[in-house]
């Protein structure tokens, strides 16, 4: 499987998550707008920094050769969840119209949270509810995650127990 990436041009480098005290949100997409597609079958996925003050586009991962959702690979040892895990390794969420439970293990492994989201909606929906959890009393899920990812110094919230 080949995987693109995409990323803004800039004159500055974009700066680490951490540095911003933002979430890398990975969203399963078809289309660049909406949340519309499963992990294994997505063919694209939004990467975005989300702060509590709003998103930063990062980049774009594209895929030529996705899963058929049949639950099988086309060969022995044809690893394409892999491929797309290793593609999004430094995001913290990743929000998908569904993610069979082998792979949602092999995300969770790679310190990704997977979300399910039921129904396709905007891009930007999903990305002002992360805002706003980040600027509410995130759920304790979100509190564990952001702990992990080293937010706790930067973010008051976090000081609770999880």
């Amino acid at each position: 499987m080949n995987a693109a990436r995409f990323s803004l041009v800039e004159n500055e480098p974009a700066p680490s998550p951490s540095a911003l005290a933002a979430v890398r949100v990975a969203i399963a997409t078809g289309d660049m707008k909406s949340l519309n597609a499963h992990f294994g079958s997505a063919r694209r996925f939004a990467i975005y920094d989300v702060t509590t003050q709003g998103w930063r586009f990062v980049e774009a991962c594209a895929f030529d050769d996705v899963s058929d959702e049949s639950g099988s690979h086309k060969q022995e040892g044809d690893d394409k969840i892999g491929q797309k895990i290793e593609a999004l390794k430094g995001c913290h969420l990743l929000f998908c119209l569904a993610i069979g439970g082998p792979s949602a293990a092999r995300v969770v492994a790679a310190k990704i949270h997977p979300i399910k989201i039921t129904q396709p909606q905007p891009i930007e929906a999903v990305l002002e509810r992360t805002r706003t959890m980040l600027n509410g009393a995130p759920p304790p899920w979100l509190r564990k995650v952001l702990a992990e990812a080293g937010f706790a110094a930067k973010n008051s919230f976090l000081e609770e127990p999880v």
